[in-house]
Formats: C-alpha cells, sequence, structure tokens
C-alpha cells in the first residue's frame, strides 16, 4: 500500500513538473518581455541551487564555488562567443567548469567541515583575481564585450538546461550512487569501510554540480553586453545557492527548487522596491527562517499538514 501511494504520488509530481514545464514553453507567445526577463532570472538561481544541493546537499560537504564554475561558464561565452556557435560554446563551458571541478576536488575533497567551505570559498577569489591579473596585464582591459542573444533564446536554452539537470540529479538520487552519497554525509568513515570509493564519488559527483553551473554561466552570459572579473565571479552566486536551499528546505527534492523560486522572486521584488536596504531585508529573512524555519518551507507545510491531521483524528 506504500509502494503504491509513493509511486502514484512521484507520478503526480512528474506530471504537475512536465504541465509547469509546457506552460513555460508558451511563455514567450502569451507573456510581457519582463515577464520572461524574470522567469530566465528565476530559472538561472533554480538551476545554480539545484546542482549545488546535487553534491552538497547528500554529502554535507557545503561548497561555496557556485561563483567559480558560473564564472568559467560566463568567460567562456564571453572568450569564445564571438568565434564558436553558441552551443558549442555552452558546451565548452559546461565543460570547462566539469574539469575545474574534477581538478579541485582531487585536491581538497578531503577536507571537511569549515575547512572545505573556506578552500571552495577562496577558489572563487583566487580565479576571479586572476583573470583581473591577466586582462590588466596582457589585454590592458578589466572586462570584454559579449555576444548578445535575444530574450526568447536565453529562456528556451536556460529552461532546455534546467530540464536536463532535473532529470539528472532525480536519476543521481534514486540510483545506488544517490544511496552512497547519503551514507557518505551520514557517516564518511563507516562509507569507507563498506566499500565505497568516497573520494573518487564525491569528486565525481562535484564536477556534475560545476558542469550545470558552467552552462548556466556560459547562457546567460548573453545577457549582459560587458562583464568583467567582479561580475562574472560575484560572490553572491555563491551564497544564494545555500540560503535559497535551506530556504526552501534541502530534505526534500522539490524543496530547494521551492526555495529557488520565491527567494529570487523576492530578490526582484526588494531590488525594484528597496534597491539600497534589500540585502539587509534578506539577512532578517534568513534569520528568521533559520531560527523558525528550520526544515525550510517545506517542513513548515509538513508540520501543518500533521496538524490539520492530528485536529481532524481528535474532532473526529
Amino acid at each position: 500500500m506504500n509502494v503504491r501511494a509513493t509511486t502514484s504520488k512521484g507520478l503526480y509530481s512528474w506530471g504537475f513538473a512536465i504541465l509547469v514545464f509546457i506552460v513555460l514553453a508558451f511563455l514567450p507567445l502569451y507573456g510581457s518581455v519582463y515577464t520572461m526577463i524574470l522567469m530566465t532570472a528565476v530559472i538561472m538561481y533554480v538551476a545554480l541551487t539545484v546542482s549545488w544541493v546535487m553534491f552538497s546537499g547528500p554529502t554535507g560537504n557545503i561548497s561555496l564555488a557556485p561563483a567559480a564554475f558560473l564564472g568559467v561558464g560566463i568567460y567562456t561565452a564571453a572568450v569564445l562567443g564571438k568565434t564558436l556557435p553558441m552551443p558549442v560554446v555552452i558546451v565548452i563551458g559546461a565543460l570547462a567548469s566539469f574539469f575545474l571541478a574534477l581538478l579541485v576536488g582531487a585536491l581538497t575533497l578531503r577536507l571537511r567541515g569549515i575547512y572545505f567551505s573556506i578552500f571552495t570559498f577562496g577558489l572563487v577569489v583566487l580565479i576571479q583575481q586572476l583573470i583581473l591579473w591577466y586582462e590588466v596585464r596582457f589585454t590592458h582591459t578589466r572586462g570584454r564585450f559579449v555576444v548578445v542573444l535575444d530574450n526568447t533564446t536565453i529562456f528556451y536554452v536556460m529552461l532546455a538546461i534546467l530540464a536536463a539537470l532535473l532529470v539528472a540529479a532525480y536519476l543521481i538520487r534514486q540510483s545506488k550512487y544517490g544511496s552512497a552519497l547519503r551514507s557518505i554525509g551520514e557517516d564518511e568513515e563507516a562509507s569507507a569501510h563498506a566499500g565505497v570509493n568516497v573520494t573518487v564519488l564525491k569528486t565525481i559527483m562535484f564536477g556534475v554540480s560545476a558542469l550545470f553551473m558552467g552552462a548556466t554561466g556560459a547562457i546567460m552570459a548573453t545577457k549582459w553586453t560587458y562583464i568583467d572579473p567582479y561580475i562574472a565571479f560575484n560572490p553572491l552566486f555563491s551564497f544564494m545557492p545555500v540560503l535559497m536551499a535551506i530556504f526552501g528546505g534541502m530534505g526534500t527534492f522539490y524543496g530547494p527548487i521551492l526555495g529557488a523560486v520565491v527567494f529570487a522572486y523576492l530578490e526582484e521584488l526588494l531590488i525594484t522596491q528597496f534597491p539600497y536596504y534589500y540585502m539587509l531585508i534578506f539577512g532578517v529573512i534568513m534569520v528568521v527562517a533559520i531560527a523558525y524555519m528550520p526544515d525550510g518551507l517545506v517542513g513548515l507545510a509538513q508540520k501543518w499538514r500533521k496538524r490539520a491531521r492530528a485536529e481532524n483524528h481528535a474532532n473526529t
């Protein structure tokens, strides 16, 4: 009975997801330009958050490197966008981030806790300053102009990247590799004794996570006319996926997605209404969310559901 209920719930979830994608696919036909631009930004944050959760969620290793991998994709588009077709540029940006993550993961994934988080954030600053030094020293500039695509093309490419990401994340979560990753998060030493190649598995998953971040950066770069190292490797892109995942709730597959959607829309609203205070308001929201919603929006909804069921049983 439980298996049947779980299967039905999974079918309903996928049916709802497909319906959402169908609605989004027709958005350029009936939505305004502003709505399409806003949804592109929302999809970008969902992609970053889900990519981050693919690795950091089950393993418990809090990576602050998303800005590094996103920035590599952005700069790939800036450097190669004028000479290569955009699909090729996106693939190269994704692969560049993937191999960078493999290299970094192989060297650092033996670190744990705060040491790993500090190193991954240091990676963002390191790459940012290296590119800045190179451009000032050799190209005598501090940025590059980017080939700009139309909003509709960017929207559809981001939607395709998100669809591929969600399918990959779900399949990994349901596979034996997902179970192995969760066991690493629960007890890394016990997983190693049980035969799990901890370092290799974490490194590969770190790379897969970065792959989608790099692809996202490569296409999103075409939204901006001009980029420089401070724009491409903005530390905000490292912290926002973490905050969005926590806000939505990391215990379920759809929690981080919900958190990213709500937070991305909230960011747009606050920047528009309170351009000088929106980061302060973000901070207050996160403090309240962590203090009173430790399991995020999904956890809060589950508590309300349980309370309602308990009240219904008590009344009957």
